[in-house]
């Protein structure tokens, strides 16, 4: 008897459909088009001439490249016929961090930046976006690796908020984040054991905010590299806000202190 997929993993299937480039020619195509991508996944195990150029291109481009089994490039697929190669298209191209701290300049305002420590869910990713939007920050920022990158489920999840709102990603976020505080930036850590509560912390300056992954919160090297530890009040039962909700309510705690 054939398994039916249940309707979440088929929505998740379509969803991963829209922006796969799929096939040898096709992602040789797109690399040298310059098409935004935001990641390839080569088949582990295979290390034939072609696979190999892409590779290399993909890497000389800064594009994150992924060895998967084939058996995740088969579900990813829409086609069946990858030929052991999958792009996944971005949905606009990446920014700078200094694209970031430019437009706060352009805008005459103190720039207010959230940096995402491994949000790997992209829709996740595409709510934090959305509410960085609304709330006027001028950009956000995410690691390389261990993150979700600018696919169309994070558009979608964004509602669109990811055409207007710059991203920039990098390679080393402990660095990216000593480089803002060289530019006059504070660094504010979001954790449980802050130091100091939200309320207590001045946000009305030039401020990046670090919103860590659901299950391991922030990193040990970015947690240090940060200037103030701040802690959310929890008055429930629940030990944590997800990563999106504690986003906003820092950012409007930020929006808020600005407003005043």
């Amino acid at each position: 008897m054939e398994r039916k997929e249940t309707a979440p993993r088929a929505q998740e299937r379509e969803a991963n459909a829209d922006g796969l480039i799929e096939g040898r020619n096709a992602v040789i195509e797109a690399l040298r088009a310059g098409t935004a991508i935001d990641k390839i996944y080569l088949a582990k195990g295979e290390t034939d001439k072609t696979l190999g150029h892409i590779a290399s291109t993909a890497r000389d481009k800064g594009i994150v490249v992924v060895e998967a089994d084939r058996r995740k490039l088969d579900f990813m697929s829409a086609t069946k016929a990858h030929q052991g190669v999958i792009a996944l298209a971005a949905v606009r191209e990446y920014a700078t961090v200094g694209d970031i701290l430019a437009r706060a300049k352009e805008k005459g305002e103190p720039p207010l930046l959230v940096v995402c420590d491994e949000i790997s869910d992209p829709h996740n990713l595409g709510a934090i976006i959305r509410t960085a939007e609304c709330a006027g920050a001028h950009g956000v920022i995410i690691p390389k690796r261990r993150s979700a990158g600018l696919t169309s489920i994070v558009g979608k999840t964004s509602a669109g908020a990811v055409s207007y709102l710059p991203v920039a990603r990098v390679a080393n976020l402990p660095a990216t984040l000593k480089e803002l505080q060289k530019a006059g930036v504070w660094v504010f850590g979001t954790a449980a054991d802050g130091d100091r509560s939200l309320y207590d912390a001045d946000l009305k300056g030039p401020a990046a905010i670090v919103i860590g992954s659901e299950g391991d919160g922030m990193g040990r090297l970015v947690r240090e590299s940060c200037d103030f530890l701040v802690s959310i009040p929890l008055r429930g039962r629940m030990e944590s806000l997800n990563a999106s909700n504690a986003a906003a309510v820092l950012l409007y705690e930020a929006v808020r202190q600005r407003l005043g």
